[in-house]
């Protein structure tokens, strides 16, 4: 699949997906998220791929926003229509039953914030920034922002951080529970990668239903039942007997997500 703004790359059934508009700060504009929705649906389809890494070109920049000179003149339609398709491609992210690692290599400011907290799980390097600056623009986040950095870093902090549209580095971002993980620059990758390669070694069956349960717990479902159900459902599957076998057995597990 051919892009303009972004690049992928399959190895060893990680999926790497680089913004890639160096030039612009790897800003999103309206094609830039098109074609990230179309990526994350070859993770969806294509067997070979167990896990997604997220990251932007260069060292400079995750995602440093929304492209403002595209959207400057929008109307109110034009911005809603904005926000929908944004929500939708983020939303396909957060969803997403393979898990996406998002390896955040500089400033991840409005959309480039949101898109990491859309991932599963966030590593930054030690040069990495976060905020979400748009009331800087008189507008708001529109990408799931404010839903999503609620639930990561609490109420107060939220408000503190939309409302102020400040900054904060990585090992402040690590404190608040914002990301996983912080890494030196020339480490990121190496560690994004060695976390998606643990995980994909995991049964695939069980690692997309524990993502769509710990969603569950933010989408105003009965988590606790879900749970109960899934959890007697594990039993059905050829993973539960080759991992359970292997655990008897003294062997590593050759899960097949069947």
């Amino acid at each position: 699949m051919n892009f303009n703004n972004i690049s992928t790359n399959l190895e060893d059934g990680i999926y790497y997906l680089t913004i890639s508009r160096e030039d612009k700060m790897n800003a999103l504009n309206i094609e830039t998220i098109a074609e990230i929705g179309l990526a994350i649906d070859e993770v969806y389809s294509n067997a070979a791929i167990k896990g997604a890494i997220i990251t932007g070109k260069g060292n400079k920049a995750f995602i440093a926003g929304a492209d403002i000179a595209e959207f400057a003149n929008f109307s109110s339609s034009e911005g809603k229509q904005m926000a929908q398709k944004g929500h939708e491609v983020f939303n396909k992210i957060e969803c997403c039953p393979k898990p996406i690692i998002a390896a955040v290599n500089g400033f991840a400011l409005g959309g480039g914030c949101e898109l990491a907290m859309a991932c599963h799980i966030r590593i930054a390097s030690d040069t990495a920034q976060f905020g979400q600056p748009e009331v800087n623009l008189g507008i708001i986040p529109g990408y799931g922002g404010t839903q999503r950095l609620a639930r990561l870093v609490g109420k107060g902090k939220a408000m503190e951080l939309i409302l102020t549209g400040d900054m904060i580095d990585a090992e402040e971002a690590l404190k608040l529970g914002l990301v996983n993980h912080v890494v030196a620059q020339d480490e990121l990758m190496v560690t994004a990668t060695k976390l998606a390669q643990k995980i994909n070694k995991k049964g695939p069956l069980a690692v997309a239903k524990s993502i769509a349960l710990i969603n569950a717990y933010y989408e105003d479902k009965d988590g606790f039942e879900m749970e109960i159900e899934e959890f007697g459902n594990c039993f059905n599957t050829e993973d539960f007997k080759e991992g359970t076998n292997a655990f008897v057995e003294k062997r590593k597990a050759e899960f097949k997500g069947e």
